[in-house]
């Protein structure tokens, strides 16, 4: 059985992506969230993080342009064990934020 990723879980993951990422330019490491069926979801990926300028109201500073990823792995298991999945990180859209 494939475990299909749904739109709502890549957003998921998208965000806890960025929120991982902060103000780096490079991320190595690892996201890891529970879907609404139950199943845990870990991302593990090495990105280099584009940035645009950007004023803040605190000052200046950036924001995230584009994700690329140098290499991933997506993993998902259950109480049952490990399923396959579909997930693609093309589909996190995170290439053209800006």
């Amino acid at each position: 059985m494939i475990y299909s990723i749904s739109t709502q879980l890549y957003e998921q993951v998208a965000d806890a992506l960025l929120e991982a990422i902060g103000d780096r330019c490079y991320f190595s490491g690892a996201v890891e969230l529970t879907s609404e069926e139950g199943v845990v979801c870990r991302l593990v990926t090495s990105c280099v993080i584009y940035r645009t300028p950007s004023e803040m109201p605190e000052g200046e500073g950036s924001r995230v342009r584009s994700v690329i990823p140098v290499w991933w792995e997506f993993h998902t298991a259950c109480a049952a064990g490990v399923l396959d999945n579909d997930f693609s990180f093309r589909e996190l859209h995170l290439e053209e934020l800006a």
